[in-house]
Order: C-alpha cells, then sequence, then structure tokens
C-alpha cells in the first residue's frame, strides 16, 4: 500500500495503489510494477504505456469497466484525482437534498470535454447510477468514448459540439435538465504554456527535458486562447441561457490564482449563489467553482422535478 492521502472519505483510491489487489484482477499490470527506494510496489510515471496499464487496472478492479483503451497522444487521466471530483459534487447535491445524494439514472450529469478516456461518465455510473451526457469538439475522442461504451455496454448520450467557441450552446437541447454540469478546461493559453508546463511536469518527476509528458493531451485538451479564465468565463456567459435547465454548472480551476478574476465575472452574471470546493490529492491541492441560477429555496424542489 502506498502512503495515505487526503482524498474524498468515500474515494476508493483514499488509501493509494493496492498493487496486490489490481494486480489480482489485472495480472498484465504486474510487468510494470516496480518498488520504490522504501519498498512498496508502484509504477515508472515516466512510463506512458505503465500509467495507461494502472487506468485499466483501476478502472476494471474499482468501477467494472473490462474495457478501457484511448488513441496514443490523448490525455490519460489520473484516475484518484478525477473521481474525487465526482464525490464532492455528490456532496453539492446532497445539500439540496436533505444532505442525501441523490442517486440513480434521474439524476443527469452534463460533462463538457468528455474526453477519449470518458472518465468522469465511468466512474460516476458506477459510484452514483448517474446519467452522463458526454460532450467534446473532437470527432477521435467522440469515437474513442463510443467504443468504450460499446465494449462495455453503458449507456452515455455523447454530443459532439461542432463549433469550438461555443461550450452549452448547440449542445443543451430545448428539453434538457441537468442537475450538474462538470468540466476540466484546458488551462494553458498558449502551445508555449502548454509546453512549459510538460518541462515542468518532467522536471518535478526527477526526468529533466523531454517533449512527452506522461498523461499525454492533445492540443485542445491542454490549452485554448486566453487560457483557463477565458475559457470558464465563456462557460459562465453561456450558462446564463440555460440557467433554468441546471440547478449547478462547475469547472475545475486549476490555479487559485484565476478564482479572484472569476468572483467579478460570476458577480456579473449575477448568480444565485457560487461555491468553491477544495480538493486535495496528497501534496497537490486543487478545487472546483460551482455556481447556480436557482435560489436556494426552489433547490430541493428542483432536484424532485428534475428526477421525475
Amino acid at each position: 500500500m502506498a502512503t495515505k492521502t487526503k482524498l474524498h472519505p468515500r474515494n476508493q483510491h483514499r488509501e493509494g495503489y493496492d498493487f496486490v489487489r489490481l494486480v489480482a484482477h489485472s495480472p498484465e499490470l504486474e510487468a510494470f510494477t516496480i518498488r520504490n527506494p522504501v519498498g512498496q510496489a508502484t509504477i515508472d510515471f515516466q512510463d506512458v504505456s505503465a500509467v495507461r496499464m494502472l487506468n485499466r487496472a483501476l478502472l476494471k478492479t474499482y468501477y467494472s469497466i473490462n474495457f478501457w483503451d484511448i488513441p496514443a497522444n490523448y490525455l490519460c487521466p489520473p484516475i484518484p484525482g478525477r473521481v474525487d471530483y465526482i464525490h464532492y459534487l455528490a456532496d453539492l447535491l446532497a445539500c439540496s437534498n436533505n444532505q442525501e445524494i441523490p442517486r440513480g439514472r434521474n439524476v443527469k450529469a452534463l460533462d463538457i470535454g468528455t474526453g477519449a478516456s470518458l472518465v468522469y461518465p465511468l466512474t460516476g455510473q458506477s459510484e452514483y447510477g448517474w446519467h452522463f451526457t458526454g460532450v467534446d469538439i473532437d470527432p477521435a475522442a467522440i469515437k474513442s468514448a463510443q467504443q468504450i461504451c460499446h465494449f462495455n455496454n453503458l449507456k452515455v448520450d455523447l454530443r459532439q459540439q461542432n463549433r469550438p467557441e461555443n461550450i452549452f450552446r448547440g449542445v443543451i437541447e430545448p428539453h434538457d435538465a441537468f442537475h450538474i454540469t462538470m468540466c476540466n478546461p484546458p488551462f494553458h493559453a498558449s502551445i508555449e504554456q502548454a509546453n512549459k508546463g510538460t518541462q515542468r511536469k518532467w522536471r518535478n518527476l526527477g526526468k529533466g527535458h523531454s517533449n512527452k509528458l506522461n498523461f499525454g493531451g492533445q492540443n485542445a485538451e491542454l490549452w485554448c486562447p486566453g487560457g483557463e479564465i477565458k475559457f470558464i468565463a465563456r462557460m459562465v456567459e453561456q450558462s446564463m441561457e440555460f440557467a433554468e435547465q441546471c440547478l449547478w454548472f462547475s469547472s475545475l480551476v486549476s490555479k487559485k490564482d484565476n478564482l479572484q478574476p472569476l468572483y467579478k465575472i460570476l458577480g456579473k452574471a449575477k448568480v444565485a449563489d457560487f461555491k468553491v470546493v477544495e480538493m486535495a490529492q496528497g501534496k497537490k491541492t486543487s478545487r472546483f467553482i460551482a455556481w447556480t441560477y436557482i435560489k436556494k429555496s426552489q433547490r430541493s424542489l428542483y432536484v424532485n422535478e428534475a428526477r421525475k
């Protein structure tokens, strides 16, 4: 067992990676298993194939996903941190439901930028049974997500966003009603920034200079003009048009310094409420911001109506 982390109390990975259990479910992982300096089982996180195999084993062992693969050079997300977002969103919904987490397919979640990995729908369906709609601008990512659904007999509503400047427009239909939206936005403002971020991660892993990132990522996954703030600002602007069709809109925010500008943006949008939820994965702290146009007195009614 690896060292304890500060993951959400319901996160199945809060005690670290159980390699004995993982290898028992996915024997092919054993070939990638090594020992760290203190003798604990681990993998070489600089090895793309090892990271992918670890994800495959985690999804099979804990989330009953028997087939999972992504095209080369696509973002290979760290499962424990990603599922933390799901658990904290569940807590947010519970606040409007007498502290009880709403479960089942009547709970609707919209995943913006669902990616080739489909990580949020896979883990969210397994943990809470929610129905997911996944959106992406990349046809190859949608095709990969469809393949994962097909081989695992899963039902996820996958929609392609045909206009990169749009986020909710063109994918939220008039009859849709969502309890939550979620997003892991591209956080760099340019390809140069993305490359610098890559080098920083490799240095943190003790590898020095490299043009590759162990977790991969396409351009659209890593950067967009204006970076994270511009992307989330556009998300807030478009969310106003669908204010009555979603209880909570949300997005990950990679840098704490980006919160202050976002507070001003949300103020101009005249949201009814917003929250910042901090999450910790080992030494790393992350967060998401969530906002709603629904008044507090109406939220429990909204949950019940949307679930019908």
